[in-house]
């Protein structure tokens, strides 16, 4: 009788996973954990939390700093060749899985999406990719919103 509750089959339940929205959508701001970018900064422009039919894990595709612009002193400012060599963006573009990115509460008001197709992530068309997200950023750097993201992490 008292172990009368082990016998009886359970029932079917609805997954957590299922109905939950996830917190990983366009715009969110990342740490890359594994890989060569490991402790970049990054930003999520697309996420799959299924998976697809070439990934079958939840996965995204992100954009990110590989190198970080350079310091400004007062020398290097005198110098406008040296300042905007300085002031240089080197972005990253991604596909990674959910498991290797850690997020952060912050959030990127940049919309990539119409320069991020799939299309544009063919090898072929990748390095135009790189220059337009460079664009972006830099533009973003000099206009001094969010610089935070362009500074590198200290670990």
């Amino acid at each position: 009788a008292l172990l009368s509750y082990l016998l009886v089959p359970f029932a079917p339940s609805t997954s957590p996973s299922s109905n939950m929205t996830s917190f990983l959508s366009a715009g969110k701001v990342v740490i890359i954990l594994n890989g060569r970018h490991a402790g970049s900064k990054a930003v999520i422009v697309q996420s799959n939390d299924k998976g697809s039919e070439t990934r079958k894990f939840p996965h995204a595709v992100v954009v990110g700093v590989s190198k970080a612009p350079g310091k400004i002193t007062r020398a290097v400012a005198r110098n406008p060749k040296k300042a905007a060599n300085r002031m240089r963006v080197k972005p990253f573009i991604k596909t990674i899985n959910y498991s290797h990115v850690m997020p952060t509460r912050y959030q990127f008001k940049v919309d990539f999406k119409d320069i991020i197709t799939p299309e544009s992530l063919s090898k072929a068309t990748r390095a135009e990719t790189k220059k337009k997200v460079r664009a972006v950023f830099q533009e973003k750097y000099k206009t001094d919103k969010d610089k935070w993201f362009f500074t590198r992490l200290r670990f």
